[in-house]
């Protein structure tokens, strides 16, 4: 096999003066030489044809890219032909301030609209780092369909083009995930509104998914727990984060976005703690059980990639960054399947929890405190679990024995 030579890409065209930066981010971002230079090469790609079509760096547009991968497409060619693929290469040259802030239809233009919305819901709605990510990311997908001036095209939007996005995204995403992009759409529709980008109060015009409710918490049995964790290879980089993973959702019933936003400082190894960061910026101090200590101070001493900024749990692929709260649910899906015991999602390990406190005769109070909930009667649905409280409450049945 041919070993990766990044630097043996040829780059012609506007984007030239830019390789070399790019390789140099690319590897700092941990991708590996074969990652590097597939990168390189789209770059290379897009440079020329951009030589081709006469465009210079501040022409970088939607409209143009999508051009070039209609081009690609033409020409025959089968792999890389996704906005995806040019994300890395968009967000370098975003960050090194090339792209035009204001010529319409730009990427820049959307990314701008993004960040306004995520500081939106940071500081106006109060939302955690998980739920701002995930909102921002159904932002983009939405804008990112809108027509070129943006602006233009916000103002035309109607109620028949919202219901549109969201019957494509309910196709082609989980129920569960559909009620996120609901949530997230509202909140973005608000924020224009707001903003004065769009005329009408179009929030109200995103339809609802409809779910079918469970009746009852579905809890994992201690053995199902077990075989979770003993499905990670601690020997390995990835094995010994995934066990500190599970461990913090299983021990202590942390949402998803809440284990993805833990920082090192939130890490209080002399007192014992860990601070949560939860729903509604509220702030918590768990105690830092010594097992869930053993498998964190493991993985950061032995695993976790050096630099990449504050955050304890980081991507194992490139671009490697902070671990989203779609990734560590992912954690738990790859578990299970490892685990051999069916389709288990993060969430469930929070049931367990709140179901083996009750057991242990904890009250729903308690369990409340535990789980961080915001009200009682959020936590009361668990009082359909303790079948044994519920059965006193039973009246006999009539003509039966009493």
């Amino acid at each position: 096999m041919t070993k990766p030579r990044p630097d043996r890409v040829r780059v012609s065209g506007p984007l030239a003066p830019f390789a070399d930066g790019y390789s140099m981010h690319l590897a700092e971002a941990g991708y590996l030489p074969a990652s590097v230079q597939a990168h390189l090469q789209r770059l290379a790609q897009v440079s020329r044809w951009m030589e081709d079509e006469g465009l210079d760096v501040g022409g970088l547009s939607l409209g143009a890219l999508e051009r070039f991968l209609i081009a690609r497409r033409y020409q025959g060619y089968v792999s890389s032909l996704s906005m995806r693929a040019l994300h890395p290469l968009l967000g370098h040259l975003d960050r090194l301030g090339v792209l035009s802030a204001t010529a319409p239809g730009t990427v820049r233009e959307v990314d701008r609209l993004v960040e306004e919305f995520r500081d939106y819901l940071a500081q106006e709605r109060g939302l955690v780092p998980g739920s701002v990510t995930l909102y921002a990311r159904v932002a983009r997908r939405f804008l990112g369909e809108r027509g070129t001036p943006i602006a233009n095209d916000l103002a035309r939007l109607s109620g028949a083009e919202v219901n549109a996005f969201v019957l494509r995204e309910s196709v082609r995403v989980r129920p569960r995930t559909s009620e996120t992009v609901v949530c997230a759409l509202r909140a973005l529709l608000r924020f224009l509104h707001v903003q004065g980008l769009i005329t009408m109060p179009l929030a109200a015009a995103v339809p609802s998914v409809a779910q079918r409710r469970e009746g009852l918490p579905r809890a994992l049995p201690a053995g199902q727990v077990a075989g979770l964790l003993e499905s990670c290879d601690r020997s390995t980089p990835v094995g010994c984060r995934d066990y500190a993973i599970l461990l913090l959702l299983a021990r202590l019933g942390l949402r998803c976005g809440e284990v993805a936003g833990l920082a090192l400082d939130d890490l209080g190894w002399r007192a014992g703690e860990l601070v949560v960061h939860g729903k509604h910026s509220r702030t918590d101090r768990l105690p830092l059980p010594c097992d869930v200590g053993e498998a964190l101070s493991d993985y950061l001493r032995r695993a976790r990639p050096p630099g990449f900024g504050r955050t304890v749990f980081l991507r194992s692929q490139a671009p490697i960054g902070r671990l989203s709260g779609d990734g560590v649910s992912e954690v738990v899906v790859r578990a299970a399947r490892r685990a051999g015991i069916g389709p288990v999602r993060a969430h469930r390990l929070r049931h367990t929890v709140a179901t083996e406190l009750l057991r242990r005769g904890a009250g729903l109070v308690e369990i409340g405190q535990m789980l961080r909930h915001q009200s009682l009667e959020v936590t009361a649905v668990y009082a359909k679990v303790d079948r044994a409280a519920l059965s006193q409450l039973a009246l006999p049945w009539p003509g039966g024995d009493s």
